[in-house]
């Protein structure tokens, strides 16, 4: 399922300060259930909810490299758990100090175990 950055400052705020979180030894993950999601569902091609999500890995992380190399490993985490989460929410992903030379398989476990303290984990239907 595709989702949508987030690139306003408002609403990183509105997550950090409302919203559910979750901090493990790599990540902080934020999720706040979106207002607007019903609007942007009617705007989408594909009329499904999407999430936003926005990633946020500070200057304690390291030089430019280190950062950038943090958001894709948690971009690419993301991807493999993001077709089991539910959708209609803006999700906000913290990097901490210690992803700095972590893997995306210890990233996604980390992502999965913290969604589903967060409730985020979509229920699986049996056929």
């Amino acid at each position: 399922m595709k989702h949508l950055s987030l690139t306003e400052n408002h609403l990183f705020g509105k997550a950090y300060s409302n919203g559910s979180r979750f901090c493990g030894r790599y990540i902080c993950v934020f999720v706040l259930k979106d207002k607007a999601a019903y609007r942007l569902m009617r705007a989408n091609p594909e009329k499904k909810y999407l999430n936003r999500v926005g990633l946020t890995v500070s200057k304690k992380i390291g030089g430019a490299v280190v950062r950038s190399r943090a958001r894709r490993v948690i971009r690419a985490a993301l991807d493999t758990v993001e077709p089991t989460l539910r959708t209609g929410f803006i999700i906000v992903i913290s990097a901490r100090e210690g992803i700095a030379d972590k893997k995306s398989t210890d990233i996604a476990r980390e992502l999965k175990y913290a969604f589903s303290k967060l409730g985020m984990l979509a229920e699986t239907k049996m056929s």
